[in-house]
């Protein structure tokens, strides 16, 4: 099953979706695209990139995922995308 996996920075959040068996990322987002605007929180904005991840996995045809945060704790902005990837269709 892929792996949604999370990195985040004291300015961005990154967050990209692998398959661990062939060692492929099969599709992935972040805030520092263009589609996500700057405006608002943190914590909005890692909503916003989940919302995009799902979308794009969805359209790869992916809608269940193992979620991975890396180690960082549940909440906040980690939370936010993950709340943000199940409001766009994925399943974890």
């Amino acid at each position: 099953m892929p792996r949604l996996s999370v990195f985040r920075s004291n300015k961005e959040i990154y967050a990209q979706i692998i398959d661990d068996v062939k060692g492929v990322t099969l599709t992935a987002a972040s805030s520092r695209e263009k589609g996500v605007e700057k405006s608002g929180t943190k914590s909005e904005m890692s909503a916003k990139v989940g919302k995009l991840l799902a979308e794009r996995a969805i359209a790869a045809g992916i809608n269940k995922v193992v979620f991975d945060r890396n180690g960082y704790l549940y909440h906040g902005r980690v939370k936010s995308l993950a709340d943000g990837a199940r409001e766009g269709g994925l399943k974890f």
